[in-house]
């Protein structure tokens, strides 16, 4: 079995409406309460993952303490309840069709914390792909440090270029024990859930081992500490699993340490090169500021960043002007940051308000309004992630995103962590 990445004991619900069973990630939808207010009603007290996590949409208005300990003791009441059953010793492969109607195909297992560094300078075989904002963990240590249970919106790359992983499990779907099949509440698409063990996943495990190929990586990113898995989404949740993991390792033994379930966190593995994964570059739009100043310092700064290597192109959207600029010699994520850096520069020199816009036509019809100015960001290239992290470390907040808020993984699957 991969050291890294394992086969675990996951529990799935029993008996239950599973549509009202699973809901969106707890960071979706963050600007609008009324989403999980609606879903509150839908649901209307059934057993569902929507009592097991606070949305971060309520953060503000509800007290953070007595969420926690209620989720806590719902999660104990429903082990106490049954409606869980085990899936021994397992992955479980999932294939989730989106509401544009792409197929993404990712597979459920448990991921070693200790092989897992959020940090800047990290060298670990599992890295963080965004800056970890420390003021986002503590509401959810405040649930995780007092739960029996865990249940993953975490998404995790693999560079795995030849399909040898998800298309093993499609070829053998057929003949895998089918655990659910639905359709996902709240325009989620539909998942199929499928149990892989003995043999499919002593030979998912091989597939998953040969990532860890030293002359693979090698050959792909030079002599660096390579990153053999990456942050596709839910960073935040295994920095968090990640703080608790390390509150509670020195109270055990060397033994009970190699064995603790909470050393190990439930994540969803999906191939970076899957056809339904999208980056999307996030654009910077700054108001109440001078165009022309903007641009004519936005050149300057970056024709000195300018050195030998492969080149990306930019644009700078003013009232009047869409001019490209080509940077060469960064790495993708070297070039997200400079761009934040110079707009907080800018600020701090001449004032104005940033925001960062999602869709191409929005940023540059807000640039060009009078008085604003945006910087349009190139795509990230599937090819780009892995070694921009490995060269640079995790990119800047607010990079990129992975498709749109009801495309983010649904909570579903659960593990004990005590």
């Amino acid at each position: 079995m991969s050291k890294i990445f394992k086969t675990a004991d996951i529990l799935i619900p029993q008996g239950c409406d599973m549509k009202k069973w699973s809901v969106v990630a707890c960071d979706q939808f963050s600007s609008q309460p009324e989403y999980w207010e609606r879903l509150e009603s839908e649901i209307s007290g059934a057993p569902s993952t929507l009592y097991l996590m606070l949305p971060e949409a309520f953060l503000e208005s509800r007290d953070q303490f007595e969420q926690a300990e209620k989720i806590n003791a719902q999660m104990e009441k429903y082990i106490k309840d049954g409606v869980f059953t085990t899936i021994k010793n397992s992955y479980i492969y999932i294939e989730r069709t989106l509401k544009d109607g792409s197929l993404r195909r990712g597979l459920i297992g448990a991921l070693d914390l200790d092989e897992y560094d959020y940090g800047k300078a990290s060298k670990t075989p599992v890295r963080a792909t965004e800056g970890t904002v420390e003021d986002r963990l503590p509401p959810r240590v405040k649930v995780r440090s007092g739960a029996s249970l865990e249940m993953p919106h975490i998404m995790v790359f693999v560079d795995d270029e030849t399909d040898a992983l998800m298309g093993t499990l499609s070829r053998q779907s057929q003949n895998l024990t089918k655990l659910y099949d639905f359709e996902l509440c709240a325009d989620g698409g539909h998942i199929k859930g499928f149990q892989v063990s003995g043999v499919a996943a002593d030979a998912a495990s091989d597939i998953i081992e040969g990532f860890s190929d030293k002359e693979t990586l090698r050959s792909r990113y030079g002599d660096l500490a390579p990153a053999i898995f990456a942050m596709g989404d839910g960073n935040h949740s295994l920095a968090t699993a990640k703080k608790c993991w390390e509150a509670i390792k020195p109270t055990l033994s060397a033994q009970e340490a190699r064995e603790h379930p909470a050393r190990y966190s439930l994540v969803e593995l999906v191939n970076i090169h899957d056809a339904a994964v999208e980056f999307e570059p996030i654009h910077k739009v700054v108001f109440e500021t001078e165009p022309q100043s903007f641009l004519q310092e936005a050149k300057a700064f970056w024709a000195a960043q300018n050195k030998d290597g492969a080149c990306h192109t930019l644009k700078i959207i003013t009232q009047n002007d869409c001019e490209e600029i080509e940077v060469c010699g960064l790495m993708i994520g070297e070039l997200i940051g400079k761009a934040e850096d110079f707009c907080q520069s800018y600020m701090a020199k001449h004032g104005g308000k940033i925001d960062y816009i999602h869709n191409d036509e929005t940023a540059i019809e807000m640039g060009a309004r009078s008085g604003c100015a945006a910087i349009l960001l190139p795509t990230l290239g599937k090819g780009e992630l892995f070694p921009s992290i490995i060269k640079s470390g995790p990119f800047p907040k607010k990079s990129f995103s992975i498709g749109h808020a009801q495309d983010k993984r649904y909570y579903l699957e659960c593990r004990k962590i005590k």
